[in-house]
């Protein structure tokens, strides 16, 4: 079936969301619901196939010029689509990688739009927020050097008023500049506040990534973005409200963290003597499996 449904995608326009948005959401199901050995398969047909991928360029682009002042609250054709579209890619950056399969065709991202998405959202939807944020993790795991991505950075050079440490970490951090770090992850901090399940666990998933990346370009940047004292005032306001517990995904993720980058400032051995007091008496059968992944990793770290 892939054969002929890549094939209908390829001939299709970007307006043809009725046939496009559940074709999309069958290649990308194709891919993560499948045996390692099918998998390498299907991903070596997707990426031979260069009319798929030109439509998904074209999709990708759609992001930028469908952003009308006033957005629906609920998920437009139009938005479900390029969730669908952001979400296939990013798997397709994933398996490429891990497969090491041949590109016939590349894609083209241009980095500050997809950071300029996550940083002001301009009323985007959750859903794709979120698929976004995928798309965000998967070339910063790359390192931002996949075969099948061109990577278009627009930031300018330093002006004569800039102090010259800046300029070294951008240098450090390319394709990355030091203010679209703490942009982003301000950012990100504030959608947490959301409280929303599934941004959250986008968001931190982010965060995580954004700061490993940062640890291998940067090491002095990483920790001074991980030890943000506005971090300690976020677990505050996630544990603030009715559920007061840190056996919470997000905040367990969090604090794991925090102590794999030894920020002590921001949590100490008091919270974390705490987690494991709650842990110790918790129903462990009765935690979500989210939250016994999240404890397993915290414990482990600690």
């Amino acid at each position: 079936l892939l054969f002929p449904v890549s094939n209908l995608c390829g001939k299709c326009r970007p307006r043809d969301t009725d046939l496009l948005q559940p074709s999309l959401n069958f290649l990308y199901w194709s891919l993560h619901q499948t045996t390692p050995c099918s998998q390498q398969r299907a991903v070596a047909v997707l990426l031979s196939n260069v009319s798929l991928l030109e439509l998904l360029q074209k999709v990708l682009e759609c992001t930028w010029l469908w952003s009308p002042p006033s957005r629906p609250a609920y998920l437009s054709s139009e938005d479900a689509l390029l969730c669908s579209g952001w979400l296939l890619v990013a798997s397709l950056l994933l398996y490429q990688h891990r497969y090491n399969t041949e590109v016939h065709q590349t894609l083209s991202v241009d980095l500050t739009e997809v950071l300029n998405a996550v940083i002001f959202r301009n009323k985007k939807p959750i859903l794709l927020l979120v698929s976004i944020m995928q798309f965000l993790r998967a070339v910063l795991r790359q390192n931002f050097s996949s075969s099948l991505l061109v990577i278009v950075a627009q930031n300018t050079a330093p002006s004569a008023t800039q102090p010259q440490p800046s300029s070294l970490q951008d240098t450090s951090l390319h394709p990355l500049a030091m203010q679209q770090v703490f942009s982003l992850v301000v950012s990100l901090q504030n959608l947490l506040v959301h409280k929303d399940l599934l941004l959250s666990q986008a968001v931190v998933a982010c965060l995580e990534t954004l700061v490993e990346y940062l640890y291998v370009k940067n090491q002095d940047v990483a920790l001074h973005v991980a030890s943000q004292p506005w971090h300690r005032f976020l677990l505050f306001t996630l544990l603030s409200g009715g559920q007061k517990s840190f056996l919470q995904p997000e905040v367990l993720r969090l604090m794991t963290l925090f102590v794999r980058y030894q920020s002590s400032n921001i949590i100490s051995q008091k919270e974390i003597s705490q987690i494991v007091q709650e842990a110790a008496e918790a129903n462990i059968a009765e935690l979500s499996e989210a939250t016994s992944c999240a404890l397993q990793l915290f414990l482990s770290q600690v």
